[in-house]
């Protein structure tokens, strides 16, 4: 065995140990598990939309504690401010000088709970961050700590006092998810894991900061043949050029579909794309990019039964060869 594949056997193997170290926690949701690490290892960030109770903060404690990673949360709320989320400087009349007092964005893994509340102002502020992975204040630049991953969620049922986000702001989320409810199996073993303690309290790192920077250098070094492109594209393109699609998606989308690939066929074990990757995580990285026409969605139609009708209509490439290690 060459010293390559067995460093990428033990990189499938610290990938397999933190998506079960979340199984701890988190029953029944190994797909989101997986995602979730896309996103993450893609260096991109989370929108979870779903009812409340289905367990997103715990998911996203999970990973963080997985990954031995400093976790924040913020609760959005109506009167949050930009600065109580950035940090702010303050005068030491000690040291006579502003010191910065960094906010809840200086970690490493952030839970934006219920994004969708605050106001765009605020919204706006911890978007801009996640996109220049910086802050600035008084026009000084703080670098935000690095990995630096945003998942946040939102409440698809319940919609009076929020604000919702502008496509422009879906746009900078990689990945746009669902946790959905428990089977009844899948609820009773969440019972049984609660009855005394909650697991969150007991999981340990199982992959150190340096193994995980590892991960995302070698990500980006998974081959994306020219033929895969040209679907990306294609796929993409379709979305500017639909009868049911008023604005379609950016070359940020096609970029985004590129890189999440990528990073799906390194957790795959991995260091080439295969059409079926991008066809798998079309609906993800698409749905939230893309806004349809108002009599689409009289119609019944959504952005996901457009994206899936795409996926049908463009047809799979065939390569010839698959690079190897």
């Amino acid at each position: 065995m060459s010293v390559n594949k067995a460093r990428y056997d033990s990189y499938r193997s610290e990938l397999d140990a933190v998506i079960k170290n979340i199984e701890h926690v988190i029953v029944g949701k190994k797909q989101i598990s997986e995602l979730s690490l896309v996103a993450l290892l893609a260096g991109g960030h989370v929108l979870l939309e779903d009812v409340p109770g289905v367990g997103k903060t715990m998911m996203v404690r999970a990973i963080a504690k997985s990954l031995g990673l400093q976790f924040n949360r913020i609760q959005f709320t109506p009167d949050l401010l930009p600065s109580d989320i950035t940090g702010v400087s303050i005068f030491n009349q000690k040291e006579m000088n502003f010191e910065f007092r960094p906010g809840p964005l200086m970690g490493n893994v952030v839970l934006a709970d219920e994004i969708n509340r605050t106001s765009p102002k605020t919204q706006s502020a911890l978007l801009e961050s996640m996109e220049e992975k910086s802050i600035t204040i008084d026009g000084h630049t703080h670098i935000l700590p690095n990995p630096f991953f945003v998942m946040a969620t939102q409440n698809p049922i319940e919609y009076e006092g929020t604000y919702p986000l502008p496509e422009a702001q879906l746009d900078r989320f990689l990945l746009k998810l669902n946790m959905g409810y428990p089977t009844p199996d899948e609820e009773m073993s969440i019972l049984n894991l609660m009855i005394h303690d909650h697991p969150i309290d007991n999981l340990k790192p199982v992959v150190t900061s340096g193994q995980l920077q590892e991960m995302k250098q070698k990500v980006t070094e998974v081959y994306v043949d020219d033929t895969v492109k040209k679907y990306i594209i294609d796929l993409v393109n379709r979305t500017r050029n639909h009868r049911s699609i008023y604005l379609g998606a950016s070359p940020r989308g096609s970029l985004a579909l590129m890189k999440a690939s990528q990073a799906l066929a390194f957790i795959m074990d991995r260091d080439f794309v295969v059409p079926d990757d991008v066809k798998y995580l079309a609906p993800y990285v698409l749905t939230h990019r893309i806004l349809l026409k108002p009599e689409a969605r009289f119609e019944g139609e959504s952005a996901e039964s457009v994206v899936m009708e795409l996926l049908n209509r463009v047809p799979v490439p065939i390569q010839k060869g698959q690079h190897a290690r």
